[in-house]
């Protein structure tokens, strides 16, 4: 029996509404969670709850934005108790929220942390979920990823980011093992493919993930394996062939 819950990003659904139906939809494939991005829940997470239940889902992680996180932290943490999620997830960064330089990234972190601690009190987990632009290197030769991971924030590590930033998926995992707690696993189609924003379905692309494999479980905390991709052209598709390359993994 695995560890592992087997996830999935409704990111990747998101131009195939309506949601009851891609919901009653991953429960016959047999996803055990789905993981939602604001503004899913917006100003309803008990009428998004519902919908979970109805066909036997749960909501582990979820993404939820900056502003709302830093500012708003009691109102994500009710959300957070409402759907049922155990870690609140801040998702993106848009590029007037990027810092330049070492101190600001350090800053940035110490506003994360913050937001944790209340997130802790309140028996919550709080994460960051990476892309590429965390892997570009600082004038001291760090990197943004290296500040935004620590004192209470967990890493929600995006391997086909990772991958895409030019990284070895495999060493950045061990990086930050001992802090993930969930992973995305989004795999890359091969250089120079302009479809589907480059991206492919879990197991029919570039990433060698049974080599990768032993790296993930090796990540003791790290219990949830989301399947992401940011723009299938079907998501049905998407979504069984992902969670059959998932589950040949975990078995």
């Amino acid at each position: 029996m695995s560890k592992h819950k087997i996830s999935f990003q409704l990111y990747s659904a998101r131009n195939f509404p309506p949601l009851e139906t891609v919901l009653e939809g991953l429960a016959k494939i047999g996803y055990d969670a789905v993981e939602p991005y604001y503004p899913l829940y917006g100003d309803d997470a008990a009428g998004y709850r519902r919908k979970v239940d109805a066909v036997g889902l749960v909501t582990p992680t979820f993404h939820a934005p900056l502003d709302g996180v830093v500012g708003e932290t009691s109102r994500f943490i009710d959300i957070a108790k409402t759907i049922g999620a155990e870690a609140i997830v801040i998702p993106y960064l848009v590029a007037e929220q990027r810092p330049t330089d070492v101190d600001g990234w350090k800053k940035l972190h110490d506003s994360f942390a913050g937001a944790a601690e209340k997130a802790k009190a309140a028996g919550l987990g709080l994460g960051y979920h990476n892309h590429d632009f965390e892997y570009v290197t600082l004038a001291d030769g760090s990197r943004p990823i290296d500040h935004l991971i620590g004192n209470g924030v967990v890493s929600e590590l995006d391997i086909g980011w990772v991958a895409r930033a030019g990284k070895d998926a495999a060493a950045e995992i061990d990086k930050l093992a001992d802090s993930t707690i969930a992973f995305h696993i989004k795999d890359l189609a091969p250089a120079g493919t302009a479809e589907e924003d480059g991206w492919a379905d879990v197991g029919h692309g570039t990433i060698d993930w049974k080599a990768l494999w032993p790296h993930i479980e090796k990540a003791k905390n790290a219990k949830i394996l989301v399947a992401e991709h940011d723009n299938p052209a079907d998501w049905k598709r998407f979504a069984e062939r992902s969670f059959a390359a998932i589950k040949a993994l975990v078995s």
